[in-house]
């Protein structure tokens, strides 16, 4: 193999391995009580701003008629299924971070302080949701 073939095959595999940092895929979250798969989130990126919407709900007792009835801004009465839960989050200046935005709790209908961090090698994200001092974090797994 050539010296630039070899450099191709590298940066391509560098890049696709960076890739898998971001926020940016589809992640199943996961009960905090149960530890059951909750839904599926799809998370994607438009001029450096990330937004997720429910594309799936994966509870055995999920009704897939659902509608977000606590929610209290225009997201009130619109389908659970492709409910738009975070908006507006920016990657962290030099940093594998992404904040800046809020992540909405269709259980309850708040919106919180969004801070996503990858972990796991992008396999996982930390997503936490905060209200001044006091939030909480999810592990949410990326789908394969």
């Amino acid at each position: 193999m050539n010296r630039t073939l070899v450099a191709l095959v590298l940066s391509a595999l560098a890049l696709g391995a960076h890739a898998q940092t971001s926020p940016v895929g589809v992640w199943h979250t996961i009960d905090d009580k149960t530890k059951e798969v909750k839904s599926e989130i799809v998370i994607e990126e438009k001029d450096g701003v990330l937004t997720g919407r429910i594309s799936k709900l994966l509870r055995k007792e999920a009704k897939q008629d659902a509608v977000c009835d606590e929610c209290t801004d225009d997201r009130k009465g619109k389908p659970m299924l492709g409910l738009e839960i975070i908006r507006g989050a920016r990657k962290a200046d030099g940093r594998d971070v992404w904040e800046g935005g809020k992540i909405l709790d269709p259980e309850n209908g708040k919106n919180y302080t969004l801070r996503m961090t990858p972990a796991d090698g992008g396999r996982k994200l930390d997503v936490r949701g905060s209200i001044g001092p006091f939030g909480r974090t999810q592990t949410w797994v990326r789908v394969q």
